[in-house]
């Protein structure tokens, strides 16, 4: 029985003309508005073990079949829930039944290289683990792209724990995996699958941050504790968590070194007074040796004037004499002024004493305060301090045998025939 379509259409059939060509072109837009290998973005709106289906918009669905359900990663496919937005490219506009088919799989990567383009353009870092590396680097993943961060791109902390540059790849890198590690994507390309990632550059911007909140807070006085982050000539420079503080050289040690490798090396921990602060520059003045005990604080007690001591000559200069450090207290340096190296007349210091020479040398005058102390070399056989170099002598000797007789303490301390004179 031929179709006589329904009352309406058969009373009149312009009505039904009219409706029937309004289903054709919705059904040819609906077909046309898809094209193979194209991108598209929808809902799930059904998931089932044999198809997911996804809402396209204008009405469209589309369906993943259960084939492409299977080649879905386990830990993507366990958590996909209705009402997710999914990406999908369309395998087929249109199948026999009418259905847009799609594959889930096929733009599994599509999500991560969207994420990686916007951390790209908004210049964000995100925190990823090391997963891996090559020759040349470490591998970090964005979702299931492969970044590689190049080993001139890793942050100065993970650098120094790469050793020594001729190691194998292996045992530079493999320390590394498991790290976790700050990145921006500094470099991408789709077509050649290259995504190129910095440590360094992350961890810029962030330790700004920590030093800008840092330099509001920290006060001259603080003791912090930190990491020597650099070694230089003129100090080190110190990692405080997100600032680095400067210890100078003469900052370092009340005892005077050559180079601060004396002190401190690389990737120590420390302890550091803060003892200037300039949150205009953003410069932060630190010192190692106010936490340890000013040995010229004892000076006045432990020296005085007419004393014999020993010292080791350390400069001489022509114009000023000679500055000797003293044998048991190597962070104090005197001087002996040129009038005080012979009663015969010199022209340079050198022609008495030479650098690193070891003399016996006698305290003229100990200014503490001025952290000052005055030797004399021609003074030391002069006859008047005999009886102050007597006297030291003997009570040196009591220190060294407190259980001396009477009589064996005299014999001791009996003056030499020199000393008579």
């Amino acid at each position: 029985m031929e179709n006589q379509g329904t009352p309406e259409q058969a009373s009149n059939p312009k009505q039904g003309e009219d409706d029937f060509s309004q289903l054709l072109d919705q059904f040819q837009a609906k077909v046309s508005s898809f094209e193979k290998d194209q991108l598209v973005s929808g809902k799930i709106i059904s998931i089932s073990d044999r198809e997911i289906l996804i809402e396209l918009g204008a009405k469209s669905e589309g369906i993943v079949s259960s084939k492409d359900i299977e080649a879905l990663p386990k830990d993507v496919r366990s958590s996909l829930k209705e009402g997710d937005e999914v990406f999908a490219y369309v395998v087929q506009p249109e199948d026999a039944n009418g259905n847009v088919v799609l594959s889930m799989s096929k733009a599994i990567s599509e999500r991560d290289w969207r994420y990686a383009e916007e951390l790209f353009e908004k210049q964000e870092a995100i925190e990823s683990m090391i997963a891996g590396f090559n020759k040349g680097g470490v591998i970090i993943k964005i979702g299931r792209l492969r970044g590689f961060v190049p080993a001139s791109q890793l942050s100065l902390t993970h650098q120094r724990m790469l050793g020594d540059e001729s190691l194998p790849p292996e045992q530079r890198f493999q320390k590394l995996v498991g790290q976790k590690a700050l990145v921006k994507v500094i470099e991408l390309d789709r077509e050649r699958n290259r995504l190129i990632l910095s440590e360094r550059a992350a961890s810029k911007e962030a330790r700004q941050a920590q030093k800008d909140k840092l330099l509001s807070s920290i006060e001259i006085g603080q003791t912090l504790e930190g990491i020597v982050s650099s070694v230089k000539d003129f100090g080190v420079f110190v990692d405080l968590g997100g600032a680095d503080g400067m210890v100078h050289l003469t900052e370092l040690s009340h005892t005077r070194i050559k180079h601060p490798s004396e002190v401190v090396k690389e990737g120590d921990k420390v302890s550091v007074k803060v003892i200037n602060v300039e949150r205009d520059t953003g410069r932060i003045g630190l010192s190692l040796k106010a936490l340890t005990p000013d040995p010229w604080q004892a000076v006045g007690k432990k020296y005085k004037p007419g004393q014999l001591l020993e010292a080791e000559v350390i400069k001489v200069h022509p114009k000023h004499g000679v500055f000797a450090r003293l044998k048991d207290d190597e962070a104090i340096e005197g001087l002996i002024p040129l009038s005080e190296l012979s009663d015969k007349p010199i022209n340079n210091p050198r022609e008495v004493v030479k650098e690193g020479q070891m003399l016996t040398l006698r305290v003229v005058r100990v200014e503490p305060e001025q952290r000052r102390i005055a030797l004399s070399l021609k003074r030391v056989s002069r006859p008047e301090y005999a009886d102050t170099d007597w006297q030291a002598e003997m009570l040196d000797d009591e220190g060294q045998d407190t259980a001396a007789t009477d009589s064996s303490s005299e014999s001791v301390v009996e003056p030499s025939p020199a000393d008579a004179d």
